[in-house]
């Protein structure tokens, strides 16, 4: 970053874009991609005391709201209006240096998502419009073409929640409100496949196709292949939210469930259902989805600031995606994410 800037007499800590800095240094911004919405920081030396909210920062051309200053960093707020792709980041305090962050493509809004979307072999993104408690929405389930397309898909199911497909391509829908797993046809004709799994939220399916429901009063069940035997699988604390599952490559169970507490662990599951605490510092962990390296990617929505987190193994968790609302993700086939918030779905060209 450039250093200090001199002040007028008279103007203490006021910034004048149209002044001159000394040479300073950029050390980078974080995370490497954003939201509309969103707070970036700026981080280097010598960042200039700033009292205009806008002054000096753009955002792909457009000024960026300055929230916060200290010496060494500063945080800005990504314009709502921020076209999606990949965008250069400027201060005044810069002038040689241009970084750049990845803004999310806007895809989907006027969904009521509480979980993560999925993705079928074409492409092609299903996301959930789950209502309030009880609430009977025309669509409970929409389909977003590869050109951005949408379209109902499934009606009739109210609370739409967790999302998975089968090992076949078949997607199947919990509902939280009636305790049960839809099965959708091709042609987006919903069919009971089991009943009484209580609040049912994430769903996930092993190698073998059997179903992993999170009950998230406190039990993820396991349904076999056909449905016809249940049995408990595990238990976890009662989450005020959903439970949300996610098999990794290990061939083990991940799941989250936030609590009223301030720190919640991301669980893995070995097969006899035994749960193995891998991170304990999350708050209000959501949605989870592994990327096609195998990695484990978490949501975090505590107090509002959500992110989707990145945890390699034996590394700390790296922040990938900063964005209000976020609640899921999923990856696509040929590369890239989609990050759902609780009204919209946003897409990454390529994984952060």
């Amino acid at each position: 970053m450039r250093g200090i800037v001199a002040q007028p007499p008279g103007r203490a800590g006021c910034y004048d874009p149209r002044m001159a800095f000394p040479a300073a240094a950029l050390s980078g911004i974080d995370p490497p991609a954003v939201l509309p919405g969103a707070r970036l920081w700026l981080r280097g030396d010598g960042v200039p005391a700033v009292d205009a909210p806008q002054a000096g920062v753009t955002v792909g051309g457009l000024p960026a709201r300055i929230v916060f200053c200290a010496p060494d960093r500063a945080a800005v707020e990504i314009p709502v209006s921020a076209a999606g792709g990949r965008a250069a980041v400027r201060a005044a305090w810069w002038p040689g240096a241009t970084p750049f962050v990845d803004v999310g493509e806007t895809i989907a809004t006027g969904i009521h998502a509480v979980d993560s979307p999925v993705v079928d072999a074409a492409g092609r993104v299903y996301c959930a419009y789950s209502g309030s408690r009880g609430q009977e929405t025309p669509v409970s389930v929409y389909r977003i073409g590869a050109d951005g397309g949408r379209e109902p898909f499934v009606e009739g199911i109210v609370n739409p929640t967790g999302l998975a497909f089968s090992p076949g391509g078949v997607l199947f829908v919990s509902s939280r409100f009636e305790g049960i797993v839809y099965r959708v046809q091709d042609d987006g004709r919903a069919e009971v496949f089991a009943s009484e799994l209580g609040v049912a939220c994430g769903l996930a399916f092993d190698a073998e196709g059997a179903l992993y429901v999170g009950d998230r009063s406190g039990t993820i069940h396991r349904l076999s292949p056909d449905g016809a035997e249940v049995r408990t699988f595990a238990t976890l604390p009662p989450s005020v939210a959903a439970y949300h599952l996610a098999f990794g490559p290990d061939g083990h169970l991940y799941a989250t469930g936030p609590t009223m507490s301030t720190a919640d662990a991301v669980y893995r599951f070995d097969e006899a259902g035994r749960p193995e605490v891998i991170d304990a510092t999350f708050g209000r962990p959501q949605g989870l989805a592994f990327d096609p390296h195998g990695v484990l990617h978490v949501v975090e929505a505590l107090a509002g600031a959500s992110a989707i987190y990145r945890l390699p193994a034996g590394a700390p968790r790296q922040m990938v995606v900063a964005g209000p609302g976020l609640v899921g993700l999923a990856f696509l086939p040929g590369g890239g994410l989609i990050a759902a918030t609780s009204d919209a779905l946003y897409r990454f060209a390529a994984i952060p």
